[in-house]
C-alpha cells in the first residue's frame, strides 16, 4: 500500500486492504481532532514473547512473583491450565466461553485476595519482571500525547500492575484512561478484594456501556482506531457514540492457523507473530499528517 509501505510488512494480513485503504483515508481527512484510540493491554501493547520465551501478562506478574506462595502459585496455575486452551478454543463459541473465563477470573481474584499482598511491593515486584511493551512503544505512548489524541486501554488485567507498567516506561500521559479491574486495598494497604464489575475477556462490551461518560465526553471524536488480540476486543468500542469510522487491527499471537480465519473476519488487519507497533505507528503517524 503505497500510501504506507509498512502494510506490505510479512505479518501484515488483510482480508480487504481497498477497504482498509477507503477507512485511513476517510480518517485522515477527518483530521486527528476527531479520532480515538482504544486499546487492549496483555499481549497487545505489551510482548508475547521475547527471544523464544513468553512475557507475562497483569496476572502473570503477580503471580511469578515472590508476594504469593508457592501453593498459591501451585493454584493458579492449574487454573491456567484448565482455562487457557478454553480461552484460545476456535470451535467454542463465545456464549459458551463466557461464564468459564468469569469462573476462571474469579477464582483465580480470590485466591490473591488471601494472600493478603501489600501495595508498597508491587512496583517492586513489576520492576524485577520480565513484563516489555512492544518495540516502538515509546512513539506510540508520546505522539499520541502531542496530538492530544485519547487513548483508552481497556483490560481484563490488574489495573495498579497495568498502571505500574506504563509508568515505569514513562509513558502514562494524560491522554491515557484505563478501565480494568483495580485493587481495593485496607487501610494498612493490604489487598483485601477486587473494586466494582470483573473485567474479563469477553464482557468489555459491558465494560464500555457501563463507562458512557468517558464517551460522552468523546463524542467529537467519533473515529476509533481499535487494537486488540482476542476475539473478545473487538467489542471495546461498542461504547463509542455516533461513530463514524472504525479501523481493527489485531494481534494473532497463539495458534495462528487455527484462529487465522476468525481474526481476517473479524480485524481489518491482522498482525502474525509481530512482536512489534511498528505498523499502528506507521497507521497513526500517516492519520497525524507525520508523514
Amino acid at each position: 500500500m503505497k500510501m504506507i509501505p509498512e502494510l506490505s510488512n510479512p505479518s501484515v494480513h488483510m482480508r480487504d486492504p481497498q477497504r482498509v485503504e477507503e477507512i485511513l483515508q476517510a480518517m485522515k481527512k477527518a483530521g486527528s481532532n476527531t479520532i480515538q484510540v482504544i486499546s487492549d493491554f496483555d499481549m497487545t501493547l505489551t510482548r508475547f514473547a521475547y527471544n523464544g520465551k513468553r512475557c507475562p501478562t497483569c496476572h502473570n506478574i503477580l503471580d511469578n512473583s515472590n508476594l504469593i506462595s508457592d501453593e498459591c502459585k501451585k493454584q493458579l496455575k492449574e487454573l491456567l491450565n484448565i482455562y487457557y486452551p478454553i480461552e484460545i478454543d476456535s470451535s467454542r463459541s463465545i456464549e459458551e466461553k463466557l461464564p468459564l473465563m468469569v469462573e476462571w477470573w474469579t477464582k483465580a481474584h480470590e485466591l490473591l485476595v488471601q494472600q493478603k499482598i501489600r501495595k508498597d511491593l508491587l512496583a517492586k515486584v513489576i520492576r524485577e519482571s520480565d513484563a516489555m511493551l512492544r518495540d516502538g512503544y515509546k512513539l506510540f505512548f508520546d505522539h499520541l500525547q502531542e496530538h492530544s489524541i485519547p487513548l483508552l486501554i481497556f483490560s481484563a488485567g490488574i489495573g495498579d500492575v497495568l498502571e505500574e507498567v506504563i509508568l515505569q516506561a514513562g509513558v502514562f500521559h494524560p491522554n491515557v484512561k484505563v478501565f480494568s479491574n483495580y485493587m481495593d486495598f485496607d487501610e494498612t494497604g493490604v489487598l483485601k478484594a477486587f473494586k466494582g464489575e470483573l473485567i474479563h475477556i469477553y464482557n468489555k462490551r459491558e465494560g464500555a456501556l457501563l463507562n458512557t461518560g468517558h464517551f460522552q465526553e468523546l463524542r467529537m471524536r467519533p473515529n476509533v482506531l481499535l487494537l486488540g488480540d482476542s476475539l473478545g476486543d473487538l467489542t471495546m468500542a461498542d461504547g463509542v457514540q455516533d461513530m463514524e469510522n472504525i479501523l481493527k487491527i489485531g494481534f494473532l499471537n497463539d495458534k495462528v492457523e487455527e484462529r487465522k480465519p476468525s481474526y481476517l473476519n473479524s480485524y481489518d488487519i491482522v498482525l502474525v507473530k509481530d512482536e512489534t507497533m511498528e505498523v499502528p505507528n506507521a497507521i497513526l503517524l500517516y492519520l497525524t499528517g507525520s508523514k
